[in-house]
């Protein structure tokens, strides 16, 4: 049902309707005889011509585990990690060392075939489709769904992602879809000469003046999984910032920043305030607003008690 190349190594994963995921070692094409045409040759074929060299590869694992025909298997691009979708309607992920290759766990959610997935290229997650019509996020660390797109009428077949935009593409039964799953351009403020903003788990300063760039909190631990914030607001008076994030459903975190721009990172979770809310920005000196899932903005003071505001 599918077949892929491994990133850096001379192997091949496929996916069967026998149920199983197959690894194959083709290091012997490199062994072949310069003058045989074939991948190591000096006559290869022209145009028109087919050569197999089925017979320089050998399996080298068998992964068994999916109870339905697997539809889709790759590797990761920098572990050694395999993930399958099968039609008994579950991701597994594989480990493989040199010598044997084991199941690691499953992904459970799609009530219908799994027809693809794929790793995240740069961040620990999972993307899958199928025939539940749904397209679907995991955590890798942690095997659960964060977030599922749903199309009303059109069954999903196939996911790819772009080698270096931040894009995916799933096809359906009737066309295609592009989509991201989080923004280039990351949360900031900016106040008089400095920009604030996210990068790398941290929120960082920008001098405009000096050029200085300074890491001065660390939001690793904030949300489950981390994804980049995607607001910041920055309140000079309390020297604090808000930040808020799509995991959980949405949550924010307020959190005071170091008095010095030297020294110690802390960490957000040490001392912060964290509540629901899919954005958040400051209003006053000492009081901030957030707007929730129920179209609602809650004026609420920092470190204190709240209003809630009906839009």
């Amino acid at each position: 049902m599918s077949v892929q190349f491994h990133p850096k190594e001379d192997l091949i994963v496929s996916a069967s309707m026998d149920q199983t995921v197959r690894v194959w070692d083709i290091s012997g094409l490199r062994k072949t005889s310069p003058n045989s045409g074939g991948p190591g040759g000096s006559n290869p074929g022209g145009p028109g011509n087919f050569e197999a060299f089925d017979t320089f590869s050998t399996v080298k694992h068998v992964l068994e585990g999916h109870d339905r025909g697997v539809n889709f298997a790759m590797f990761h691009p920098t572990l050694p990690l395999i993930i399958s979708a099968g039609d008994d309607r579950v991701i597994k992920i594989w480990r493989m060392s040199e010598t044997k290759a084991w199941e690691v766990d499953s992904c459970r959610g799609h009530f219908n075939n799994v027809s693809s997935a794929l790793f995240h290229p740069k961040h620990e997650l999972i993307v899958s489709c199928g025939e539940d019509k749904t397209v679907r996020v995991w955590d890798l660390a942690k095997r659960t769904a964060i977030q599922t797109f749903r199309r009303e009428q059109d069954r999903f077949w196939v996911l790819a992602a772009h080698p270096n935009l931040n894009l995916f593409a799933a096809g359906h039964d009737s066309g295609l879809i592009v989509f991201k799953l989080e923004r280039e351009r990351p949360a900031f403020s900016v106040f008089q000469d400095t920009l604030y903003y996210v990068r790398d788990k941290y929120v960082r300063a920008y001098d405009f003046n000096t050029g200085a760039d300074i890491g001065l909190l660390s939001v690793r631990k904030f949300g489950s999984p981390y994804v980049p914030p995607r607001t910041l607001s920055f309140n000079p008076a309390e020297r604090a910032v808000i930040l808020t994030i799509n995991s959980d459903n949405g949550i924010y975190e307020l959190t005071n920043l170091p008095q010095q721009a030297q020294g110690e990172v802390k960490d957000s979770s040490v001392d912060g305030k964290k509540g629901s809310g899919q954005s958040a920005i400051f209003v006053a000196r000492n009081r901030f607003a957030v707007l929730n899932k129920t179209s609602q903005v809650r004026c609420t003071i920092s470190f204190g008690c709240s209003l809630k505001l009906m839009l």
